[in-house]
């Protein structure tokens, strides 16, 4: 015999795919983070390019793949917002939000690898560097980064404080969020290298300390593409199952007083540390899966349960 319920509301009998209630302040702080960004990227390359110094170009080159991808977060929180109720999203639209941060880390892959180059290039063929005017216009970028983070740490706090009483090791973090706030932590870093190349060449005379700063640049942001690349990949494709909440989920089923085995099991995320799953359970006795429902339901995380029944015939050997 089989039985299987996905109700969503005891009380009311609801059935909402709506899983993300959004981040308006961080939707609003990243638009103002992306003006900023791209007028200090523009100053950044152009100044790298007039005063010959490949650290300034490389921080204006990291800054601009900030730039877009801080515009794809802005992109993704409207498109996410727009799709919410549409019916052709199965379990709501909150992954495009993820889907803009792993298409900013795909694009920062091109960006260390040009980065790279360039650097290199400079290292082997090196020219004479404006230091007064590069170092001027790196400050300036650090002053921009400094004050884009400050906006969109102000977001993620705001938005964080409603879910940390059941955090499950950052699960609930917006990862749309992270990935604008990351870029320009990281910008900040490249800013920093820029301007302590530059005051080396300039005061030990050390010219080859610009490209080389230029390349820790660059593997900076490869590295910072790879853990956004990983983070947002294990949501795109549904690689839950080793998450707190699965652990969380055998606990309840073998503490429950109806004797119940799990013979199938699937978790996967629909929201900022949401997750939807079907649970397909062995059982003797008769039982409803509402029963099973309710005892899960202590796990708020777990905001849309299938729940199916397959019922054994008890051996009196």
């Amino acid at each position: 015999m089989q039985s299987s319920t996905s109700v969503e509301n005891f009380k009311t009998g609801r059935h909402s795919h709506v899983f993300n209630e959004g981040n308006p302040l961080a939707e609003r702080n990243t638009r103002w983070a992306v003006v900023l960004t791209a007028v200090m990227m523009v100053t950044e390359i152009v100044g790298g390019w007039m005063f010959n110094s490949m650290a300034l170009l490389a921080d204006g080159w990291h800054m601009s793949s900030h730039a877009l991808a801080l515009g794809l977060s802005v992109l993704a929180y409207g498109a996410a917002r727009r799709f919410a109720h549409d019916k052709r999203f199965a379990f709501g639209a909150w992954k495009i939000e993820v889907l803009g941060g792993y298409t900013s880390a795909v694009f920062l892959v091109g960006v260390a690898g040009l980065m790279l180059y360039q650097s290199a290039e400079r290292l082997i063929s090196p020219s004479p560097i404006h230091y007064n005017q590069a170092i001027a216009i790196a400050a300036v970028g650090l002053f921009v980064n400094l004050a884009c983070a400050w906006l969109l740490k102000d977001g993620h706090a705001h938005h964080h404080d409603h879910e940390e009483h059941h955090d499950h090791g950052g699960l609930h973090h917006d990862l749309n969020l992270r990935s604008a706030y990351l870029h320009v932590v990281a910008d900040a870093a490249t800013s920093v290298l820029a301007i302590v190349a530059l005051f080396g060449g300039k005061l030990l005379g050390a010219n080859w300390l610009d490209p080389v700063m230029g390349i820790v640049g660059a593997g900076l942001v490869a590295v910072w593409a790879y853990g956004l690349l990983r983070d947002t990949g294990r949501v795109l494709l549904d690689a839950e199952m080793d998450a707190p909440v699965v652990a969380e989920i055998h606990e309840v089923i073998e503490a429950s007083p109806v004797k119940a085995e799990i013979t199938d099991l699937h978790v996967w995320r629909v929201g900022k540390g949401k997750y939807a799953c079907i649970l397909s359970l062995s059982v003797i006795d008769v039982v409803e899966p509402d029963y099973f429902r309710r005892q899960l339901s202590i796990h708020e995380e777990l905001v849309h349960v299938t729940v199916e029944l397959n019922q054994r015939v008890q051996s009196n050997i």
